[in-house]
Order: structure tokens, then C-alpha cells, then sequence
């Protein structure tokens, strides 16, 4: 199939060319048409947080949207003439907005607590009539401006909320620096103008419709916002790469001789299979996170799906139509630099690399292993957590708000719970004050208002400010204390029940939700490559090393994410400047994307090897031949696929800064440490036995070929294939 497909697109170039240019234009017409909204929901099914979300939605509806507060600032004192004749009208004008329910200022009776003991700072509470991810860009930015206003008018003021954190982060194009840097890794490798727009052109194909269709997706499925900055990356990274690597094996059959159908068939027949392994190994890997049952999954998941999926066809069917068009042509317009000429037989970089390797591996070994130790240290110190304003930059008003609250009411009070009860009659009130009084005595809490019903009393709600910030560890302790004994003790005589919900539980709560599924994700994932491996490599010990060396790379990655994320010389360097807890997905992310990932060079890698030794090599010469024809292009395509990640630091959004850094990190590692070391070395120490497999799992695998046609050197030579007689 694979073969008459391939050949299908190099016979029929033209019409490949221009049906890929038709199906781009007509999915991106449809995509700015016909697409959803984009939608997030972070609350994890099953949880208090989420049941506590549910109440309000449909019995507090006035309150089920979000909040922004309104801080201000000043010496004078905020009862001051003065401040109230700046800060007034502002306020009055955020009730005039649309989408805002109700504005509490610390000038009315009923926010009189909302100013500080030293009467500096006070906050307004204005109550939106929908979450924050849905609210209106261009309304949270005229808040923005009104605030500009009033510090014109000589006081600060300040906001925070989940609405103006959506306006003041913005996308600072990323995937531009990235595109830039592989397209000049590419032009160093190739020499060639021509050779290098090929991948590019198409990866490039591959995402703009991934993109589109993830766009129509939205309709069926709630798909963030950040999903497209995932499917970026991850497109653009696996293109590149999945194009270099056929291109380089076409390119390699031409300098030996080939003509160019000759070339393009086994290049298609060998590293292309390579691609649609690795490529459906990423799809794996990436509907794994399914298992964690959060809502907001599907949508990273299937947006990057949709996206690597589009990329891996256009390396199948595009890319041998470019191929087809290019022909011969595939190095002209060559750069001055560099010009190498072709090595003999048993030289080269690479192959005396791998011997260097090979008489040595026990030394290359331990020297991998000790770099990945370094690495994976600092994985001891990983907080799991979410970032909250405190973590932004002092440039932005949400920081500034924080500090400002921090200061003048406590930690807690930008991380506060809501208790919310199914019942709100006079009987459940009584309840509830009781259950108050006890919060009020409770060690760790700092404030706790009077119950409130909702309007039609079937609900009431409490809210309940600890003394320390959402991501003090003392605040997740409260909160369980609160679920575990205080609300069940005070509440065990009477029939109301109470959920503890509010932002601070969500994070708390999805964590938890993550951590206890992750280990059986992760297994999933390991087993269901490790057969693959094995269907293919026919080798128990090969998909073995292959598993455990993807685990230690993404040990690795978590060790740079966990090192960064402390802040110091390398979070300054990323531009994060504080101690910043990592949100619980993105380790989990990062495990279904880079173990996908992770398969590309190690499939092309051990392919290769393999493909020597199935012409009848023995294991040390069949790895020297592998690493040698493969050093390059792993490199190369290492070097790309960082860089691609790599540039996301530059995004506002810091868990894009997190994954970015990661998968970079990773990647390299991943590609250098791993495949060009640690793996060379103990196929090297474990010799002929690197290709043991019971006969009899042997007879019950599939045969999955990915290193197409070998001739054993015991064989009488076969014409090569050509897709012109396919």
C-alpha cells in the first residue's frame, strides 16, 4: 500500500502538487467559515472543585461567571477625596460595561471589609456574567485602558482576573524564530536552496490544514486555545524532521548512483517507512492522554493528531511529488559553503566516530549515563503546581495587583475557597453560620464571611480566605483538612451538603486527578510501543533498550523543566524569574509527545542498523554502517526539531515557555547522549544478542517491514525498484 501510494504521487506530480495546494485553500476557507469557538474547562470530573463549579452554575448563576478585581493603591489613603474622585468614576464606568453583573466597591456598605487595615489599599469585586476563557477580548482591554486612566489621573490601580490575563498574554509568533533557525540548519546540511524548501514546503502543507481542521474540530469537541501552539510545535518539529529524513536517504541514493525513481523508491521504501512508523507511534502516544479523563485533553490531543497526521500524508505523498518535480535538480541553487567531497570507502566523521564508540563502549556508556544522571537530578525538586499571578513579571498589572493584595490583605486572599451548600433555607443558614464559626477558628484561616443564599434559597455559599498563597503547601493541607474533617465533622448532624470549590481547589484538584492516572498512562504507553518495537525489530532486547533509553531522555527533560522552572541563571534566560510551580499537564504532555517523538531517530536509527544487518553484516559492523549513514541526519534533525521547540520561551503563556524548554532539552539529549552514544554502546557490549526474540512470540507478531527490499550479501543482487514502472 505504502509503495503504491508513493509511487501514485511521484508518477502523478502535478496533480499531487495541486491538489494539496486545493485541499489547504478549501480546509482554511472552511476553518475561518465554518469554525467553533475555541473552549477550556479545567475542573476535573468527579471532584468536589467541579461539583462546588456545577452549584453555582445552575443555582448562583449571578456568580457562576468570573471575577476582576479592581486594586487600588494609595499613600493618601484610599478614603481620601482625592483618590475617590480618580478612582470613582472608573469604577462607575466597569459597571457600564457589557458582560459585567454587578461591581462590589470598597466605597459601598456592602464593601466596607475591602479595604486594608492601613487604609492604603482596596479592591472592587466586579462579577462577570461568564468564565474568563469565553469573555470578550476587547472588553477585558477597555478595562485594561480605564485602569491606564486612573494611573494618568495619579493613583495606582491595578487588575487580575483570568480576563485580563487572557488580554495581556499574547502570542509573540513563536513558530517565526523557530522556522528561521531550521531553515538555516537545513541550508548548512543540504547546500542547496532547493533541497532545503522541500521540507520546509512540507511541513508547512501538513500544518496549515492540521490547523484548519482543528478549527472545524472546535465544533464537536472543546479545544483550548493553546491547542494550536502545541499542534504548531509539534508539526512543525515532526515535518521537518520526517521530510529530512527521507530527503537525506533520496539524496544518498543519487550520490550512489541511482537515477532519480530509482532514488526516490527506496528512499520511500526504506525512511519512509521509517515515517509512518514513527508517525503512528506519536499518534499513539498522543491518544494516551485520553486515559487521564480531563476535559480539556481531547481537544490538545485530536488537534495534534489531526495536525501530525496531515504532516506524516504530505511526507508520504507531497514530498515524492516535489521529489518527482526536482528530480536531479534537488542540490541546484547551492550556497558557496559548504562543498564537501565524497569520502571513500571507511572514512568519514561519523563512521570513525562510531568505531571510537565501539572500542570503547563500556567508557561511552558510563559517560552517558553520567551526563543523563546530572539531568535528571534536579527531577527531585519538581513542583507540581499552577502558576498564578505571582509568577508574572512585574511588567504586568496582575502582578502588580498581587503584590498590592499580598501586602495589604494577606497571601490568601488572592487564593480563596468557596464552600458552596446544596441548601439555603433558613435551617441550612443556621447550619452554615455554625460550620462559619468553627472556619473562623480554624488554624490557617485567615477570614471567613457570613453564608449567603442564593435567590431562590435552594444554595448558599461561603467564602473562606487562608493565610497562606494558593501555592504554599500549607494551602493544599488546609484544604484537605477542610474536605476530610472539619466540614464532615461540623456538618455530620444535618442533611446539607457542602462542597469546597473555588480556583485554588480546581489546581488542587486536577493535580491530584493527573497524578493518580499518570503512572498507568505512562504504562500504557511503554507497552503498547514496546510491542510495536517488537513486531518490527523482531528483538526483544532492541525494543527493550529502546523503551528504557525514551524513558531516560524524558527523565532528563523533566530534570531542565524542574531546574528552569526554579528560577536562577537558566529561568532568567527563558524569562522565568521566580520559583514557578509546574501545572501538573505538562509533564504528562510532555510524556506523550516526546515518547512519540523519541521514535523517530531511534526507529531511523536501528532501521538502518538493521538493514545492515539483514544483508549479512555481523551486529559491530551493522551498527558502525547504521550510525555512520544516520549521524548526520539525526544531528540535523535534532538540531531542527530544538529549535522549533526551543523558540516557544519566547511565548507570553509560561507553560509554552515549560514545554518548550522540556521537549528542547529533551530532544537534544535525546539525539546526541542516547542515540549517538548510549545506544551504539550497548548494542556494541550486548553484540549478537541484540537480535534474540522467542521463536515462538516470533511466530505470534505481525511482520511489520520498515526497512523495505535488503539484499543479504549471500544473494544475488535485484534490480532496484523505480516508481516509473510501479
Amino acid at each position: 500500500m505504502l509503495q503504491f501510494i508513493t509511487s501514485w504521487s511521484y508518477r502523478h506530480r502535478w496533480l499531487v502538487v495541486v491538489a494539496w495546494i486545493a485541499v489547504l485553500v478549501t480546509v482554511n476557507v472552511a476553518g475561518s467559515a465554518l469554525g467553533g469557538e475555541s473552549k477550556q474547562e479545567f475542573l476535573s470530573p468527579g471532584t468536589d472543585s467541579k461539583a462546588a463549579a456545577e452549584l453555582l452554575d445552575a443555582r448562583f448563576p449571578a456568580r457562576a461567571g468570573d471575577t476582576v478585581a479592581i486594586v487600588v493603591h494609595d499613600d493618601r489613603g484610599v478614603a481620601s477625596d482625592d483618590v475617590h474622585a480618580v478612582v470613582g468614576p472608573v469604577v462607575d464606568r466597569f459597571r457600564d460595561l457589557p458582560h459585567v453583573v454587578d461591581v462590589v466597591s470598597p466605597w459601598d456598605a456592602a464593601g466596607a471589609a475591602q479595604v486594608s487595615a492601613d487604609g492604603a489599599t482596596a479592591y472592587a469585586v466586579v462579577q462577570l456574567d461568564s468564565t474568563g476563557a469565553r469573555f470578550p477580548v476587547e472588553v477585558a482591554s477597555e478595562m485594561v485602558d480605564l485602569a491606564a486612566d486612573a494611573r494618568a489621573g495619579g493613583v495606582q490601580l491595578e487588575l487580575s482576573g483570568q480576563a485580563i490575563e487572557n488580554v495581556q498574554s499574547s502570542s509573540m509568533g513563536a513558530e517565526g524564530p523557530g522556522l528561521a533557525i531550521a531553515a538555516l540548519i537545513l541550508l548548512l546540511a543540504f547546500g542547496s536552496l532547493v533541497a532545503t524548501g522541500l521540507p520546509l514546503a512540507t511541513a508547512l502543507f501538513g500544518v496549515g490544514i492540521g490547523l484548519a481542521g482543528g478549527r472545524l474540530m472546535a465544533n464537536v469537541v472543546d479545544v483550548p486555545e493553546w491547542a494550536s501552539s502545541v499542534a504548531i510545535m509539534i508539526g512543525l518539529g515532526v515535518g521537518i524532521d520526517y521530510a529530512l529524513l527521507i530527503l537525506t536517504r533520496y539524496r544518498g541514493e543519487l550520490g550512489a548512483g541511482a537515477d532519480p525513481s530509482a532514488a526516490a523508491a527506496t528512499a520511500m521504501a526504506t525512511a519512509g517507512r521509517s515515517v509512518v512508523f514513527a508517525g503512528v507511534t506519536v499518534v499513539i502516544s498522543l491518544l494516551g492522554m485520553l486515559t487521564m479523563n480531563q476535559p480539556y485533553v481531547p481537544g490538545v490531543a485530536f488537534s495534534a493528531v489531526l495536525t501530525v497526521g496531515a504532516v506524516m500524508l504530505a511526507a508520504l505523498t507531497l514530498l515524492p511529488a516535489l521529489i518527482g518535480l526536482a528530480g536531479r535538480g534537488v542540490d541546484r541553487l547551492r550556497i558557496p559553503w559548504p562543498r564537501r567531497a565524497p569520502t571513500a570507502s571507511g572514512a568519514g566523521f561519523w563512521r570513525r566516530y562510531a568505531r571510537v564508540v565501539q572500542r570503547r563502549p563500556v567508557l561511552a556508556a558510563l559517560a552517558a549515563v553520567a551526563a543523563l544522571g546530572v539531568l535528571i537530578v534536579p527531577v527531585k525538586d519538581l513542583h507540581l503546581g499552577y502558576p498564578d499571578d505571582g509568577n508574572d513579571p512585574t511588567s504586568l498589572t496582575t502582578r502588580r495587583a498581587y503584590d498590592l493584595m499580598t501586602d495589604g490583605f494577606g497571601a490568601g486572599f488572592n487564593g480563596a475557597f468557596v464552600l458552596v451548600a446544596d441548601r439555603g433555607d433558613a435551617s441550612a443558614l443556621a447550619d452554615l453560620g455554625r460550620l462559619g464559626e468553627v472556619l473562623g477558628h480554624t488554624p490557617g484561616v485567615a477570614a471567613v464571611s457570613p453564608p449567603v443564599a442564593a435567590p431562590g434559597g435552594d444554595a448558599a455559599l461561603i467564602t473562606l480566605t487562608p493565610t497562606t498563597s494558593p501555592q504554599d503547601g500549607a494551602t493544599k493541607r488546609l484544604l484537605a483538612r477542610l474536605r476530610a474533617e472539619v466540614v464532615p465533622d461540623v456538618m455530620a448532624g444535618s442533611d446539607v451538603v457542602v462542597k469546597v470549590g473555588g480556583i485554588t481547589a480546581a489546581d488542587v484538584d486536577q493535580t491530584n486527578s493527573i497524578q493518580g492516572r499518570l503512572p498507568l498512562f505512562i504504562a500504557a504507553v511503554i507497552l503498547l510501543a514496546l510491542l510495536l518495537l517488537v513486531a518490527v525489530f523482531r528483538s526483544v532486547v532492541v525494543a527493550a533498550q529502546a523503551a528504557a533509553s525514551n524513558l531516560l531522555s524524558i527523565a532528563a527533560a523533566y530534570g531542565v523543566v524542574a531546574y528552569a522552572a526554579q528560577g536562577g541563571w537558566l529561568g532568567d534566560l527563558v524569562g522565568i524569574t521566580t520559583p514557578t510551580p509546574i501545572p501538573a499537564f505538562i509533564p504528562m504532555m510532555m510524556f506523550a509527545i516526546l515518547f512519540g517523538l523519541s521514535m523517530d531517530y531511534e526507529v531511523f536509527l536501528l532501521s538502518r542498523i538493521r538493514e545492515e544487518h539483514l544483508r549479512g553484516r555481523d551486529n559491530a559492523a551493522a551498527v558502525t554502517e547504521g550510525l555512520a549513514s544516520t549521524g548526520k541526519v539525526i544531528t540535523a534533525a535534532a538540531l531542527i526539531m530544538a529549535a522549533v521547540f526551543g523558540a516557544f520561551v519566547l511565548d507570553d503563556e509560561i507553560f509554552l515557555k515549560i514545554i518548550g524548554i522540556g521537549m528542547a532539552a529533551a530532544v537534544l539529549v535525546d539525539a546526541v547522549v542516547i542515540r549517538l552514544l548510549l545506544v551504539p554502546a550497548v548494542m556494541q557490549l550486548v553484540g549478537e544478542r541484540n537480535w534474540w526474540i522467542p521463536g515462538r512470540l516470533d511466530r505470534l507478531l505481525p511482520a511489520l517491514d520498515i526497512e523495505g527490499p535488503t539484499t543479504s550479501r549471500d544473494e544475488p543482487a535485484r534490480p532496484a525498484p523505480t516508481f516509473e514502472n510501479a
